[in-house]
């Protein structure tokens, strides 16, 4: 069963992919079909700048609202919790950070 995370925050991959060490995970997007009445399997949904993605509270992206699925990029270090802070304005509110 998917696990839901505390908090989350929506940004647009083109945000993310201002940060040098990006390397995103793109076969972990979540799947669509491009015809509803294609009897074939579901394929990774094409990611564009434009596409929304979600900053878990343990700094992972992830392509929806769960923190273990569909994870596009989990390579956190330093550099990119302070791009996270500093350029995204990234930061977990008060009612979410207490257990």
């Amino acid at each position: 069963m998917a696990e839901m995370g505390k908090y989350c925050k929506a940004y647009l991959l083109g945000e993310f992919r201002a940060f040098a060490q990006w390397n995103a995970n793109i076969q972990n997007a979540r799947k669509e079909k491009s015809d509803p009445t294609d009897q074939g399997g579901a394929s990774p949904r094409l990611l564009t700048d434009d596409s929304i993605l979600y900053l878990q509270e343990d700094f992972v992206v992830t392509d929806g609202i769960y923190k273990d699925e569909n994870i596009i990029f989990d390579n956190v270090t330093p550099e990119w919790i302070a791009f996270c802070r500093q350029t995204l304005q990234f930061e977990i509110p008060d009612y979410a950070a207490k257990e």
